[in-house]
């Protein structure tokens, strides 16, 4: 497996930005895939997810804001995260992450290191 995210960049507050993973041999019947952040000295936190069955959770700091969809394809799945109305706090390194194992919130979902797949991330940069 492998996750491969980009789309990152810098933008103005309040801007918006698209980022893509890309996951390869990504072969799981049923899967969970999100989108965490992290700045640097802090802990990953997970912002979304989506199911493969389409079922979505945000953390409450972006809801109504991001958008999490995806993409199937052979053995290949995109996922996407919308991000409108962008703060100067969320300045981070981005990063998708994959499991074949489904958690049915964002409460429920482990720790980043229980989580088997995450790519190499991609910065987003939010200016006052």
């Amino acid at each position: 497996v492998q996750l491969a995210e980009s789309g990152g960049g810098s933008v103005q507050a309040g801007g918006s930005l698209i980022l893509s993973c890309v996951a390869s041999a990504f072969r799981y019947r049923r899967y969970w895939m999100g989108g965490a952040r992290q700045v640097p000295r802090k802990s990953r936190e997970g912002g979304a997810f989506i199911s493969s069955e389409g079922n979505t959770d945000y953390t409450d700091s972006v809801k109504g804001r991001f958008t999490i969809s995806k993409d199937n394809a052979v053995a290949m799945i995109t996922l996407y995260l919308k991000m409108n109305s962008l703060k100067p706090e969320e300045t981070a390194m981005y990063y998708c992450a994959g499991s074949g194992q489904i958690w049915s919130t964002l409460a429920e979902t482990p720790s980043a290191p229980q989580i088997p797949h995450w790519g190499q991330g991609t910065q987003v940069i939010v200016s006052s």
